[in-house]
């Protein structure tokens, strides 16, 4: 059986879901996906094959992600660079970028050079809602991402790709793999594209959105927020 997928329209539209009738705030619900994606790169990458691990961020939400996952980082023991070169001014993420000063975390706009020096990617650029033509710096970023031997964490998406057709046909990301993908709430169509590990990260799902969209909540053990996944969605 085949694992189910989230479309890009039901993913909003849960979201809207989890902040009206759900209760849940955007910040909360970025603090959970952050501390998924965490997780994901402690069972990818552990500190011990290299603690230097680049958080690479676009403009929007799965950035967001990327700036709370960069501050549970530090707290395992990683010593994280975040590349955020479209900030926004949003009060939110203003916040989320304080902390990470406040932990010594260094912010760089060279990626090229962060790349040179790093043990692991977290690819935070676009999520779910992503669609059209990628514009730079995100286009030499993705294409750097698609060329280097350092392995790569993407977050609910590899960057570039269309959220129901994967990669693109042309252009950046076209032959991007990543080592990892943490799909948050629920895996997305793209999946099937996907030729590495696969995590979700969804656990605070109330069991009513899971069953008014259809996720499968896979068996998550322990205290783990995340659960490694095969293409049938059976935990590894």
């Amino acid at each position: 059986m085949a694992l189910k997928t989230l479309s890009a329209a039901n993913a909003a539209a849960l979201d809207k879901d989890l902040m009206s009738t759900g209760a849940f705030s955007l910040d909360q619900l970025m603090e959970l996906a952050g501390l998924s994606v965490s997780q994901a790169v402690y069972k990818v990458h552990p500190p011990s094959r290299g603690p230097n691990v680049l958080v690479v961020c676009g403009p929007g939400n799965n950035g967001g992600d990327g700036l709370v996952a960069a501050r549970h980082l530090v707290h395992y023991g990683y010593k994280p660079t975040v590349c955020y070169p479209k900030a926004t001014k949003n009060e939110l993420y203003q916040r989320l970028m304080t902390q990470l000063r406040n932990l010594d975390v260094p912010f760089t706009s060279d990626f090229a050079a962060a790349l040179r020096s790093t043990d692991h990617v977290v690819d935070a650029i676009f999520g779910f809602s992503f669609s059209g033509e990628v514009r730079e710096p995100f286009g030499a970023i993705i294409e750097a991402m698609e060329k280097t031997p350092v392995s790569v964490t993407a977050v609910d998406a590899p960057s570039s790709w269309n959220i129901e057709s994967g990669p693109p046909a042309a252009g950046p990301g076209k032959d991007f793999q990543p080592k990892a993908l943490i799909s948050l709430t629920a895996p997305k169509p793209l999946v099937k594209y996907f030729k590495g590990r696969l995590f979700v990260g969804g656990r605070f799902l109330p069991p009513s959105v899971a069953e008014k969209y259809g996720v499968d909540m896979p068996a998550y053990q322990g205290v783990d927020q995340i659960v490694e996944v095969d293409q049938n969605g059976h935990r590894l």
